[in-house]
């Protein structure tokens, strides 16, 4: 089970919303990677940190960005995915 989502019934539901987290399930289940917080299709994903940078060349031709993190290291990386 990757999601469960439990709604009083005098709750209204956000379907938007359910949408959202099944297209991030089937991207996470894909590629290794995250969505981050008001993710929506199209937008960048975040790469796993477990996946080293030569790894994510290979994983993502199309490139990614780092950002710029005091400790100078390079794990924080943004792609697209298709």
């Amino acid at each position: 089970v990757k999601l469960s989502l439990l709604y009083p019934a005098t709750t209204g539901r956000n379907v938007d919303e359910v949408i959202r987290v099944l297209d991030s399930l089937l991207i996470t289940s894909k590629h290794k990677v995250a969505t981050p917080v008001n993710w929506k299709p199209g937008d960048k994903v975040v790469i796993s940190p477990s996946v080293s940078s030569d790894e994510a060349k290979k994983m993502f031709p199309q490139g990614y960005e780092s950002a710029k993190l005091p400790s100078g290291k390079d794990y924080l990386r943004y792609t697209n995915v298709p």
